[in-house]
């Protein structure tokens, strides 16, 4: 298994790199269309939840770190921000009532419905996802 590599920083074109890493990869691996939408969309999720809120009050050039690998039957991407980290379970659930026009924590929802396992470790400065195949 192969582990990629990135350091964008909040540039569109340094996001598409990604993007397209790693469905360059997912696609030599011959994962499905909603597969591949779903990393995409958990991938763009963390790295906008990263820049945006990770790195608040950051220089704009700050980068992020993304490690990634796709085998056959599992995705994994690590993505580390380098701001002061965050309480995941301090984020307010975006379905209940009374989030419902607060615009913090749609991105932690979609990662978490559309990767099998989300966790966050180094004080809530990284997040890991886990993607797994689904079965034919």
């Amino acid at each position: 298994m192969q582990v990629h590599e990135f350091h964008p920083a909040n540039k569109r074109s340094d996001i598409d790199a990604v993007e397209s890493a790693v469905l360059s990869n997912l696609d030599a691996c011959q994962y499905p269309e909603p597969s591949k939408f779903a990393v995409r969309l958990a991938l763009e999720e963390a790295l906008v939840n990263a820049f945006q809120h990770g790195h608040r009050g950051l220089p704009p050039d700050t980068t992020v770190t993304v490690r990634f690998s796709v085998t056959a039957d599992e995705v994994s991407i690590d993505v580390t921000d380098q701001g002061p980290g965050f309480d995941p379970s301090s984020v307010p659930d975006p379905t209940d009532d009374a989030n419902l026009e607060l615009p913090s924590g749609r991105g932690l929802m979609l990662m978490r419905a559309y990767m099998s396992s989300v966790a966050h470790d180094q004080s809530g400065r990284r997040v890991r996802m886990i993607y797994k195949r689904p079965q034919a």
